[in-house]
């Protein structure tokens, strides 16, 4: 894989994507920058507004291997890695694998899960491997997830801890399409056939292109860019105007998701650097979910986009 053949395969991507999801180009952006990444992804949108279909759609535009799993308050982490059965014709155990043994893992309503279950997934992201009555089983290289959640029906759910958060790439929020797409959706989508992605990538040249990602050089003003925007955001270092409504900030890691991000979207975009343009772009859903609000804050109407929005500004 080469760098200038990137751009072209991202625009192939787009278009399958497009075939089954209308109204919706900003997430798709965002989530193939995040995918091109290696990142793990959370959604964030009430129900009906694709994140399932999204998830689908870019599996199959990848060639990648795709899992479902509907989280629910009863949920074990054997129901999620597998667990070890006796064969009685070799005498031993073996493991039975549980879904999360492919390329894209749906982690639907992942909030809805209790903390064990969570933990369980949370090595998974962060090492690509599981561990099963004390024996590690290696993820696929391509590995990732795609979890959802409902913002607005919290009855029965386990709050995501910050460590969990973390592991996400980007947090992207699903919004409503504008009446046009929407009016494009009943029309495409109510008739006796569905458009389905084709394949447009293989999995080899997804790997391939997240390590190009790496090797993609970063000019000095975009790396001060990331760490003014990150260290900005510590309620111990930044502006106290802005600081004062942030409980706590994001760590290290922010600014190197920041730093990944901004390389996959100027490489999708055709070009060969990132600038601070890409920086403002990607800051709310890198950063947002590794963020909080005081509760003063929320009390007085502050929200975590419009601080960063804020943080932004003060790049130039």
């Amino acid at each position: 894989m080469e760098f200038h053949e990137v751009s072209a395969m991202a625009d192939d991507i787009r278009g399958e994507i497009r075939k089954a999801v209308v109204g919706q180009d900003d997430v798709i952006e965002l989530m193939l920058t995040s995918l091109l990444c290696g990142g793990h992804i959370l959604l964030e949108g009430v129900p009906g507004t694709a994140k399932t279909l999204l998830a689908q759609s870019f599996a199959a535009g990848l060639s990648l291997k795709f899992g479902r799993v509907q989280f629910t308050p009863d949920m074990m982490p054997g129901d999620l890695l597998g667990t070890n059965l006796f064969n009685f014709q070799t005498g031993s155990f073996a493991l039975t694998r549980g879904p999360i043994f492919t390329d894209i893992l749906l982690a639907d309503e992942i909030n809805r899960t209790p903390p064990k279950t969570q933990a369980a997934l949370l090595q998974a992201m962060n090492e690509r491997n599981v561990t099963v009555d004390g024996v590690t089983h290696a993820l696929g290289e391509a590995f990732m997830v795609v979890a959802t959640q409902n913002p607005i029906e919290q009855q029965g759910t386990y709050p995501l801890p910050e460590a969990q958060l973390d592991r996400f790439l980007m947090q992207i929020d699903v919004l409503y399409p504008d009446r046009d797409a929407e009016k494009r959706i009943l029309i495409e989508t109510t008739g006796d056939k569905e458009a389905s992605p084709k394949p447009a990538m293989t999995a080899e040249d997804l790997i391939s292109t997240q390590r190009l990602v790496r090797r993609l050089p970063v000019g000095e003003s975009v790396v001060e860019a990331i760490l003014d925007l990150v260290r900005g955001a510590r309620p111990e270092e930044g502006d106290t105007e802005i600081t004062k409504h942030i409980a706590w900030g994001p760590g290290p890691r922010a600014a190197q998701a920041l730093m990944l991000a901004t390389r996959a979207r100027a490489l999708v975009d055709g070009r060969l650097s990132p600038s601070r343009d890409d920086v403002a772009a990607l800051a709310v859903p890198v950063l947002k979910h590794r963020m909080a609000l005081t509760f003063a804050a929320r009390a007085e109407g502050e929200t975590l986009p419009g601080l960063i929005a804020r943080l932004v500004e003060r790049l130039g």
